[in-house]
Formats: structure tokens, C-alpha cells, sequence
């Protein structure tokens, strides 16, 4: 069955289910604001358990990375993500997630060639474009805006 990109198109267009935009909006909103909400809880914890801001900061930082890790391994952050949509994608349990995800998949392939390997499959073009994108805009700063 031979079809021109166009047509392809079409088809997927005629087949897939339109989405429901302001839901997904909503969900993502409400999900990111909580997962956010709970990271603010986090944080006043760790505070009144007499951290400093710094401190307190990077445990909040620890602690929700370590949860979105274990809960990729539970299976359990896809189930909360397939209804959540991209209010999970909050940068550091996306992070954690996309670390974690491919690094279960290919356990299997042994510790360097799998989980070694491919661990940064998903996460290494966000932390290659990212890591690009700071020294850049580092450079810039020093060139054009010296004190």
C-alpha cells in the first residue's frame, strides 16, 4: 500500500480521536501546580527541620528526584502521566523520568552496554542542547554586557 505523505495525512487525520484541549490543559495545570505545591511543603519541611535556604533547596531537589525515580520503577509515574498529561513534565520529574525510563528498558543488555548506554537516550539531547545553550548565552554575557 503505497501512499504520499499527504494522504498518510489524511488517514492518520480521519483516524485519530480529536483531543480534548482544555481538559489536557487543565489537568497539566493542576498536576504541575500540585507536584509544585508539594515541592513548596517539601521545602517548608526541611526548613523547620532547621536547613538553611540552600540546604532545604537541594534536598526539595534530592527528595523529588528520588520519588520520580522510584515511581518510574513502581510504573506508577506513567499511569499518573497518562492521565496528567504534561503536568508531570515539571522539569525535574521529567528529568528523573526520562533518565529512568530508558535505563529500566534496556536492563536487560547488562550495566554498561544497556543501562550504561542508554541511560541519557532520552534526557542526553536536553542536557547536550542545555548544557550548549548556557555556555553560549555565557559567552554572550561576558562579550557584550561586562560590569
Amino acid at each position: 500500500m503505497d501512499m504520499t505523505n499527504q494522504e498518510y495525512g489524511r488517514y492518520v487525520s480521519q483516524k485519530a480521536k480529536p483531543s480534548p484541549l482544555w481538559k489536557n490543559l487543565l489537568w497539566a495545570f493542576v498536576t504541575g501546580g500540585l507536584i509544585c505545591t508539594g515541592g513548596q511543603a517539601l521545602l517548608n519541611l526541611f526548613r523547620g527541620c532547621g536547613l538553611n535556604e540552600n540546604a532545604a533547596g537541594t534536598a526539595v531537589s534530592v527528595t523529588i528526584i528520588f520519588l520520580a525515580a522510584l515511581f518510574t520503577g513502581l510504573g506508577l509515574f506513567d499511569k499518573l502521566a497518562k492521565h496528567a498529561g504534561a503536568g508531570t513534565l515539571v522539569p525535574i520529574t521529567g528529568f528523573a523520568n526520562a533518565v529512568v525510563s530508558p535505563a529500566l528498558e534496556f536492563k536487560c543488555e547488562g550495566l554498561v552496554m544497556g543501562v550504561g548506554a542508554k541511560m541519557f537516550v532520552i534526557a542526553g539531547p536536553v542536557l547536550a542542547y542545555g548544557i550548549s545553550a548556557s555556555v553560549l548565552y555565557g559567552v554572550i554575557l561576558q562579550l557584550f554586557f561586562r560590569g
